[in-house]
């Protein structure tokens, strides 16, 4: 077992698992229970400094939020405290790669990995919308996939819980190429704005490319007016009977879209299973696979 750098609470801290603009991931170790974890950090800033203060809220929304949500498809989180300055979330240690870093790479998955992080995707959301929880902010970099291929949605910091009035309508928060018309105006949002994200993220698997492009202003514009090419105009492994799914998830407005993550899932597996879509030629045999699930 490696030895501890440095301690948060009750945690030992054993390696850096990332950085970020708000702070270090720690791979971390739990020695009451014998359990690897992830543990979130941020610094806790001057009350004087109202950005940072929202950051720290934003923080702990995160934990409450994904704490309230046991589901395999999503990241556990197990624990929140404060040390000194330093303020963390303990979470579930994922043995795997975002999406992010994937498509980073270049690597593209074969149709049946598409499907099934979709249908993890999904699970996890329908899950969280059925409690209240808006996630917001659903990208690549948010979905982490364990070594056998299970995809599993982290990071609830910019989440809308029902019945908290830290997100009000008017403010723009997200990530440009992956948020919401309704978003982008700065009008409420209700779990249609995740299935609209998600639809985005299955674009971008079945493609390689983000429907839009640009700065934040170019991509606001697109995503208010324009509609993407069709994901199998883009490529050829992108079954044409998805076009269509992928069309009602990114509707401009919320009610053409699916009206659930249940309905979005469903919808994905009937276009694949009629014989259109049977005949469609196999992905090429040098596209790069998840790892399989055991």
């Amino acid at each position: 077992m490696t030895e501890p750098v440095g301690r948060l609470g009750k945690y030992e801290l054993r390696g850096t698992l990332g950085r970020g603009a708000m702070g270090v991931v720690y791979d971390g170790w739990d020695p009451i229970i014998a359990r690897r974890v992830a543990i979130k950090t941020v610094k806790i800033p001057d009350p004087s400094d109202t950005e940072a203060i929202e950051e720290l809220a934003r923080f702990r929304r995160e934990a409450q939020a994904a704490g309230r949500l046991t589901h395999p498809n999503i990241v556990a989180v197990y624990d929140y405290g404060e040390d000194g300055d330093i303020a963390y979330i303990v979470m579930e240690f994922v043995d795997g790669p975002t999406l992010k870093h994937l498509l980073d790479k270049q690597e593209r998955m074969a149709l049946p990995d598409i499907v099934r992080v979709m249908e993890d995707l999904l699970a996890g959301l329908a899950f969280s919308h059925a409690r209240g929880i808006v996630h917001r902010d659903i990208k690549p970099a948010n979905v982490m996939l364990t070594s056998d291929g299970k995809a599993k949605i982290a990071d609830f910091g910019i989440a809308r819980i029902e019945s908290s009035s830290m997100t009000q309508a008017g403010t723009v928060m997200g990530t440009p190429a992956y948020m919401s018309p309704e978003q982008f105006m700065g009008q409420t949002v209700d779990a249609r704005t995740d299935i609209y994200s998600s639809g985005v993220l299955l674009y971008q698997l079945l493609t390689g490319e983000r429907p839009f492009e640009g700065g934040m202003t170019a991509i606001m514009h697109k995503a208010l007016h324009t509609d993407p090419p069709k994901p199998s105009e883009l490529s050829v492994t992108a079954p044409p009977a998805l076009d269509p799914v992928v069309a009602r998830a990114m509707a401009k407005r919320p009610e053409g879209r699916f009206a659930n993550a249940e309905a979005f899932a469903a919808a994905i597996r009937q276009a694949l299973a009629a014989p259109a879509a049977a005949s469609e030629p196999s992905v090429d045999a040098t596209m790069m696979s998840a790892p399989p699930r055991a």
